[in-house]
């Protein structure tokens, strides 16, 4: 049976994207998403949670959260997820969970002074 590696987002950017080009010219940004999840507690006081998410952006899609994105912003992110790990300075082996995405889009409404 294949297996399927899909995950879909729509949440607030907690920074404005960190950009960088690469050797050999490609470019990736990276920056984090916020999303909210609101439900009733067992006292039926309603309560918000937020989970954050690291979300990584390649070549044309970095370019454009360079040019237009910054912290607020609302986007759909949908992409794959995707683990690695490496060593810290100390030795120890540490693990970072992201969000490689493949699609963008944004949510914000225009303002009169975009237009």
């Amino acid at each position: 049976m294949r297996g399927l590696n899909r995950v879909t987002l729509i949440g607030n950017l907690g920074n404005v994207p960190e950009y960088q080009v690469l050797e050999g010219g490609v470019s990736v940004a990276k920056f984090s998403l916020a999303t909210n999840e609101t439900f009733k507690d067992k006292n039926g006081k309603t309560r918000t949670e937020t989970e954050w998410h690291s979300i990584v952006l390649w070549r044309s899609l970095a370019e454009l959260a360079r040019d237009y994105l910054q912290k607020g912003s609302l986007v759909y992110i949908e992409g794959k997820i995707k683990t690695r790990n490496y060593e810290n300075k100390d030795g120890s082996k540490r693990y970072v969970t992201e969000i490689i995405a493949e699609q963008l889009i944004m949510l914000d409404k225009r303002s009169e002074s975009d237009e």
